[in-house]
């Protein structure tokens, strides 16, 4: 009888470790877009390049034309890569230029967050904020790059 508390306790804190991954990279509660997205600048061996509030890389996907999310439509991608997503105006951090932010609808809804007309994705096996070895992944028949404040690719 004492093994279905501790087997429950174990469920749960395993459902409060994922939650608190998931919210790493957005600074969102897990399970619903935050309400007010924060687009900034991290420091890394690439130069200044866009990332989430949280500090994690922000990346763009060369399949994607001008505002449009292909991601979605390959199995598996929007899992690994999942979209920015936010259910309020985007938000310019310090460096960031508020003119090239603005959001796209996703089937069901969902607004993803772009920047100069590219669709924003994080990488959700990153665990460390400004990570660049995803810099130029090859996944999913395209590439991964992040974006400069420009909104230029960064290889």
């Amino acid at each position: 009888m004492k093994r279905t508390p501790m087997l429950l306790a174990g469920i749960l804190l395993g459902a409060v470790s994922i939650s608190a991954a998931a919210s790493a990279h957005t600074g969102a509660p897990a399970g619903r877009a935050a309400r007010t997205v924060r687009v900034g600048l991290a420091r890394t061996s690439h130069g200044r390049i866009l990332a989430t509030a949280a500090g994690f890389t922000l990346y763009e996907f060369s399949k994607d034309p001008r505002n449009r999310d292909t991601c979605a439509k390959v199995s598996e991608c929007s899992s690994t890569w999942p979209p920015l997503t936010t259910s309020g105006s985007p938000v310019a951090g310090t460096g960031v230029k508020a003119s090239l932010l603005s959001t796209i609808r996703l089937s069901g809804g969902t607004r993803q967050v772009t920047y100069a007309g590219h669709p924003l994705y994080t990488y959700a096996p990153a665990t460390e904020r400004g990570e660049t070895v995803y810099i130029g992944a090859i996944q999913f028949g395209g590439t991964w790059y992040a974006v400069n404040a420009a909104g230029g690719r960064v290889r």
